[in-house]
């Protein structure tokens, strides 16, 4: 999987159609961030691990979701995801969902998240053992 990690397997559901006959978009985004939960103990950096070694945690900044092909009720999706890019204080990741049986891609997700200290409430640079761990894993992009 050229260095990506699988996060997250799902099935479309009759009640996540619209009025078009497919999974709307709103329903797009929480299989995506479940999927990102499980990237971060994937990684190896659970949540609870990064705040209590390290004394950060991330927030979303930005996510960007690129939507390629349509699903419908009985659809098997998988999402695998990777590291993007690893800046200062954030690090981007890249999330695809494919679908199970065909492989075909249906959608995209770049989501940018900042290293954030609960003690001062604010942005900080990630930290050394962290950046080391997200550069083992980065991908050019897809």
């Amino acid at each position: 999987m050229d260095g990506r990690l699988e996060l997250f397997r799902g099935v479309v559901h009759p009640w996540h159609h619209d009025h078009f006959g497919h999974m709307n978009v709103r329903h797009y985004a929480p299989l995506f961030d479940d999927a990102t939960y499980h990237l971060w103990t994937l990684l190896g950096l659970p949540y609870s691990e990064m705040i209590e070694r390290h004394a950060v945690h991330t927030v979303a900044a930005k996510a960007t979701t690129t939507f390629v092909r349509e699903l419908v009720a009985g659809d098997l999706v998988v999402i695998d995801g990777a590291v993007l890019r690893i800046g200062t204080k954030s690090v981007t990741f890249q999330l695809r969902m494919h679908h199970a049986d065909t492989g075909a891609l249906h959608a995209t997700y770049d989501s940018v998240e900042v290293f954030f200290s609960p003690e001062t409430r604010g942005s900080t640079p990630i930290p050394d053992e962290i950046r080391t761990i997200l550069a083992a894993r980065q991908v050019d992009q897809a």
